[in-house]
């Protein structure tokens, strides 16, 4: 079974990614042979499209509810369940997995394609494709065209497997709003040695950028009637952090866990500005505070604080709720805290509830009827042990988000690099505001929150006859209540995308309903059940209309007679 041809191309137009993943499969042997064909795509993107092509006849794949495939699948296969075609690879990444037999001397071409908004994450969009061919490819390409009309202010490529031989097959063309990355190696080029026929392509490809930003109130863009609002202020005075470090110390942190969570503690103490105040609880069954109060983050309660976090040590049980509603008391009794500052909880822990009040639900109620919306609280997931689905609820209940740490040997660096993202709060109770009459099928557009280096994103439909879009931001700056202003002039917005020929006439319209599918999962995660029913109901019916594979919809795969006719594509979650 040779791959001769694998292309991976990527359209990448105003933040929003379109891949297509091209495999050309061919059986060399004299008898049939299964042909696998196997990408791993980030946990972010939705699957749009799925086909195979054996000698000529299409089998593509068709995007159902969730429920309707499953019983539609039950009663094809009586052998019950499959393993399912995706699995969760890794902490930025799924695979997609589909094998199909094919005669002596046929050929395959199976393609697919998925579509992502990218995120900015401390100061740089990513756009990462994973690369395993586990083979020598004849004809073997990565295309990837940028356009933003903002402007491109830092392009980069990198890689975990580039040689100064495969260094050759990349080129890198740009222009003010455009740019061109193609790596394409020679089957030569792919070689470990010349010797041995193995290839040197196992790893990440991957394109970080940022944009331009001119206008203080954001850019707005416009395709077909609908429009993206992108803010990201910079250069803005820093508002102090008040930081509450709920560490877990229980038996299950022995070992590495509390070793690494000790060095990333080390490190984030040197990054608190001296502005910022700070404390540490820790807790197994019992709860500890490190100092009744928050302390300043003087060059002196620094270096105290980094000797008594060499001193933790794990043993004994868990008791969660005790050790959050302790952390919000302290904040509630704060004194001579900067006036204008952010407060939060940042909780790591790495299993269930043991001790004290082990309900979760109950947990939840307590911790929420504690903040109360006065501050964020922030919940990492140490490993596969705790709960996930408990933990993010809880931090999207109260303003923060959560994120599991992978057991690996660089938990450290995750645990910064989490730290780095929600270190330089610099505005609080954000509002974009559009005109009532003249927008509709708004996505979220009130923040707590906004953190240097990230970005802020609305999306809506306007009404037809609107010639100008105003919008009003209003938010808190560490210095002064602010109001910005702008005017979108509809046409010649529309303008900027009209002659852009490689460009996929509706991506704002898709754009929006990916944000706002994104927006209603995440809502369900923390709403009562009623609600919840009536937020998945909304997203399903957008991940139909516009047929993306969600954790509510499932891609039905057939295959040619003979073979196990059907099989089933779900989207994994984090919370399993």
């Amino acid at each position: 079974i040779k791959i001769y041809s694998l292309h991976v191309d990527c359209k990448v137009t105003s933040r929003f990614a379109h891949t297509v993943i091209t495999s050309k499969i061919v059986n060399q042997a004299n008898e049939s042979r299964e042909a696998t064909f196997e990408v791993e795509l980030p946990k972010t993107a939705f699957i749009t499209n799925f086909s195979m092509s054996i000698d000529g006849k299409v089998y593509p794949g068709i995007i159902k509810e969730k429920a309707s495939a499953q019983k539609e699948y039950d009663t094809a296969v009586s052998r019950g369940q499959s393993a399912g075609l995706i699995k969760i690879t890794g902490r930025k990444l799924e695979q997609f997995h589909v094998s199909v037999n094919i005669a002596a001397a046929s050929k395959v071409t199976f393609e697919l394609m998925y579509e992502e908004l990218l995120k900015r994450q401390l100061g740089k969009f990513e756009l990462l494709i994973k690369v395993r061919p586990k083979q020598l490819v004849k004809h073997f390409q990565i295309d990837v065209h940028i356009f933003e009309p903002q402007g491109i202010r830092v392009l980069e490529t990198g890689s975990t497997f580039m040689t100064n031989e495969l260094t050759e097959a990349l080129t890198k063309v740009q222009n003010e709003t455009k740019a061109h990355i193609l790596f394409k190696p020679t089957v030569d080029q792919q070689k470990i040695n010349p010797e041995l026929d193995e290839t040197l392509l196992n790893g990440d490809f991957v394109v970080r950028y940022d944009v331009k930003r001119g206008a203080a109130a954001g850019d707005i863009q416009i395709v077909n009637g609908y429009f993206v609002h992108y803010f990201a202020p910079h250069e803005m005075p820093v508002f102090p952090k008040n930081v509450i470090f709920v560490i877990d110390r229980s038996g299950s942190m022995a070992g590495r866990k509390i070793k690494q969570t000790r060095d990333a503690l080390l490190k984030i103490l040197q990054d608190l500005r001296p502005e910022d105040h700070f404390s540490f609880i820790t807790f197994n069954r019992k709860v500890v505070e490190w100092k009744s109060s928050l302390l300043q983050a003087t060059a002196e309660n620094v270096a105290n604080a980094a000797g008594f976090v060499q001193t933790l040590s794990a043993s004994g049980g868990t008791d969660i709720n005790c050790a959050l509603l302790t952390a919000v008391s302290v904040l509630d009794k704060a004194e001579r805290l900067p006036e204008r500052s952010v407060s939060m909880i940042i909780l790591l822990t790495d299993g269930q509830p043991t001790s004290g009040e082990s309900n979760v639900e109950v947990i939840q109620e307590n911790i929420q009827k504690a903040v109360n919306g006065k501050y964020a609280l922030f919940c990492l997931g140490f490993g596969f042990d705790v709960s996930y689905r408990f933990l993010e609820k809880m931090a999207l209940s109260n303003g923060g988000i959560a994120r599991r740490i992978y057991e690996n040997a660089d938990a450290a660096l995750q645990l910064q690099g989490f730290y780095q993202e929600v270190a330089t709060p610099i505005l609080m109770k954000i509002e974009m505001q559009y005109p009532e009459n003249a927008v509709e099928g708004l996505t979220k557009n009130n923040f707590k929150l906004f953190f240097e280096g990230s970005e802020i994103i609305v999306s809506g439909k306007i009404s037809n006859d609107l010639d100008l879009l105003p919008v009003e931001i209003k938010a808190q700056s560490h210095t002064s209540d602010l109001t910005l202003k702008e005017e979108a002039n509809v046409k010649e917005k529309e303008q900027v995308f009209q002659n852009q020929s490689y460009i996929f006439g509706n991506f704002i319209e898709r754009l929006w309903a990916y944000l706002t599918i994104q927006q209603l999962l995440e809502k369900s995660i923390s709403a009562q059940e009623e609600d919840q029913k009536t937020l998945e109901a909304q997203a399903l019916e957008l991940s139909l209309r516009y047929s993306f594979v969600t954790p509510l919809t499932s891609m039905v795969v057939t295959k040619p007679p003979g073979q196990e006719q059907m099989e089933l594509a779900n989207k994994p979650t984090e919370a399993g």
